[in-house]
Parts: structure tokens; C-alpha cells; sequence
């Protein structure tokens, strides 16, 4: 009898899984057959799956994974998340010059070349497909609520992890996109949540695109992708290079510290600004996550005149103090003589003038 109800409860459980992986609207499309053809012809796609220049290592074993999971969800690691408010700025969309504002995380409205554009924006509470799964945002408000934002002429996403491609900030954003700028295969998930196929561009490392006078290039990270078990690596992860007129940027997405920084920085460099990952790292994952010494360095790589480290200051997704990432960061920056600059959450920063007033992290 008992065995007949666990088989029933394993049965119940395996279809609940197939159904709810299968039609749960957040976890976004699968790349079609068509676009998985046209990929096998790529040097960064082998097997049905892309690949890095270099193979990085994402099977921590199972005593790992129990271990990092225990702390992650006790009080081991207990300055993970602020004691206190972070604090916010109220944005207001005042500047004609060259600007951007940071959302926290990864997420940056970016003003240049006329144009107003969105990279990365997880606008939502919870990094995760449920919103019951996965802790909150430190900040209860953003800088500007997404209603609130102007007509945005492109939207750069750099991998569709769930910290940086968002099912509810999407449905938000959508009616105020023009297009959507996204790596090979990240369409998949948009054109599941209802945009345009026409509205979608998507590229691979090293190719490079004109939007209405500004220069696009898309470039290499060191990741991976997945938004559910069984499509890991289905989509590509990227970088991305921006420049007009009167500014350069460069976005390094979510990357671990690899030559291809240098590179980069030989094409396209230097940078007036690099919004650079820091944080989120731990020993366990060395290959997909930056340490500060690395961003500093990565920073150096890419011939950037000021780095802002980004990939920190809104969810716990590692084990590391909060802060930490911030305060490590500015010491290896001072010491290699870096700029590196770390504005309030919502705070206007102007190209290469910025340079933060406050030590907030603190």
C-alpha cells in the first residue's frame, strides 16, 4: 500500500513538473529547429549548445550544491542582505547630455546619441520565475516607477538569466520598446511573451550594428545561459559595446575574468565609462562570476577611463557580505589606479565628469 501511494505521489509530482515547465509563461520560449540549423555553422555553438572560448567548469557536485544551499537559506552568511534602506534618488529625466542612471543590479536607463535605452532592466521584485521563490529586492522602490518611464528606443539584454531578463519588467516595458537588442536564441523568450519578431535584433560575438548613428557591438562574456533544467546553453550570453558622438560605453553583462577583456578593449577601446560585473562571486564558480580584484583588472583590460561596478546592491545571490563587492572594488581600484565610481541608486552620472559624493555603502 505504501509503496502504491509513493508511486502515485512520484507520478503526481514528475506531471506536475512536465506541465508546469512546459506552460509556465515566465520561463520563456525554446530556440525553434530553424534558428538551432542556422547556429551549427557557428565557432560559439557546438552540440546544440553554445560554448565559451575556453570550457568552464558548472557542476559543483552534489556536497557543493548542499553545502552553498544551506548557507545561502540559514543565518551562516548574515550581513548578506542591508540592516538598513538603501538609499535611492528620485529620477528625473532632466539631462540633454549624455547620461545614465542605475537601477541596482545590473539595470541602466542610458541617455546617448538622442537615444534612450534600457540594458538589462529587472525592474521586478524577484529574481525568479515564482514570485514566492527566491529573495527580494533590498530596495523597496526604484528610482522611477516603470509607468513613469518615457518612450525607450531600444532595450540591450546581455543573457537570459532571471536577474537580467525579467518576464514581468518585459510585459511592463513592452507597450514603451521600439526593439529589443538580444544575443542569438534570447528572441525565443520575447516572442513567447508577445513582442514582434520585427522588433527583435538579435546578434553573436564581434558583430556590430549601426542604431540610428549609434555604434553597437556585440562582444564576448564568460557565462552561461538557462532558464529552466533542460535548456542550459541553449541561448547566448554577451557584452556590449555603445559609443556616439559624445560618449563610450562598454557593459560587460555577466562575465568571469578571461582574455577576451583585452581583446575587446584592443577593438574598441578606450571607454569613458565601464559598467563592470562585481559581485555575486564565490570560490565555487570562479569561471562565470568576477571577483573585485578581476573587475578592477578587466577594467584595466578594456582601457576604461572609470569603472561602475555593477551585479550588486539588490538581490542576495552569493554568500558574500552585501557590501562587500563595493568596498573591495574601491580599495583594488585605489591601488591600481583605477577610477572607480559608485553612484546612489537612481543618481544622474554624466559621462566622464562623475564621480560619486558618498561612501553610501558604508
Amino acid at each position: 500500500m505504501i509503496a502504491i501511494v509513493l508511486m502515485i505521489l512520484i507520478g503526481g509530482f514528475s506531471i506536475l513538473y512536465v506541465l508546469v515547465n512546459k506552460y509556465h509563461i515566465a520561463f520563456g520560449g525554446e530556440v525553434g529547429e530553424e534558428a538551432q540549423l542556422r547556429f551549427e555553422s557557428l565557432d560559439n555553438y557546438r552540440d546544440g549548445k553554445f560554448v565559451n572560448t575556453k570550457k568552464i567548469n558548472l557542476d559543483l557536485g552534489w556536497k557543493a550544491t548542499f553545502q552553498m544551499a544551506y548557507r545561502y537559506f540559514t543565518n551562516d552568511a548574515k550581513n548578506t542582505i542591508p540592516d538598513r534602506e538603501i538609499p535611492v534618488q528620485r529620477l528625473h529625466l532632466d539631462s540633454s547630455n549624455p547620461c545614465l542612471y542605475w537601477f541596482g543590479h545590473s539595470a541602466f536607463l542610458v541617455k546617448m546619441g538622442g537615444l534612450k535605452i534600457l540594458i538589462d532592466p529587472m525592474l521586478g521584485d524577484t529574481p525568479s520565475p515564482f514570485s514566492w521563490m527566491g529573495g527580494s529586492r533590498f530596495n523597496k522602490e526604484l528610482p522611477i516607477e516603470v509607468e513613469e518611464l518615457p518612450k525607450i528606443d531600444y532595450v540591450f539584454i546581455s543573457h537570459d538569466h532571471y536577474d537580467h531578463l525579467d518576464f514581468g519588467s518585459i510585459q511592463r516595458l513592452k507597450d514603451k520598446v521600439n526593439s529589443y537588442v538580444v544575443p542569438l536564441g534570447v528572441g525565443s523568450h520575447l516572442m513567447r511573451w508577445g513582442v514582434s519578431a520585427d522588433d527583435i535584433i538579435e546578434m553573436n560575438w564581434w558583430d556590430e550594428i549601426n542604431l540610428e548613428g549609434l555604434e553597437v557591438a556585440c562582444t564576448p562574456a564568460r557565462h552561461f545561459s538557462g532558464r529552466k533544467l533542460n535548456n542550459r546553453q541553449s541561448t547566448l550570453w554577451v557584452s556590449w559595446v555603445l559609443k556616439s558622438d559624445a560618449m563610450s560605453l562598454f557593459f560587460s553583462g555577466d562575465s568571469g575574468y578571461d582574455i577576451h577583456f583585452q581583446h575587446i578593449g584592443e577593438k574598441y577601446g578606450p571607454f569613458d565609462m565601464a559598467l563592470m560585473e562585481c559581485g555575486q562571486y564565490n570560490k565555487m564558480w570562479p569561471d562565470v562570476h568576477m571577483f573585485p580584484d578581476q573587475t578592477v583588472q578587466a577594467g584595466i583590460d578594456v582601457r576604461a577611463k572609470k569603472v561602475i561596478p555593477i551585479h550588486w546592491g539588490a538581490f542576495k545571490l552569493a554568500m558574500h557580505d552585501w557590501n562587500e563587492p563595493a568596498k573591495m572594488v574601491m580599495k583594488y581600484g585605489k591601488e591600481r589606479g583605477l577610477s572607480v565610481q559608485i553612484p546612489i541608486i537612481g543618481e544622474k552620472i554624466e559621462k566622464i565628469e562623475y564621480t560619486n559624493t558618498t561612501s553610501w555603502w558604508e
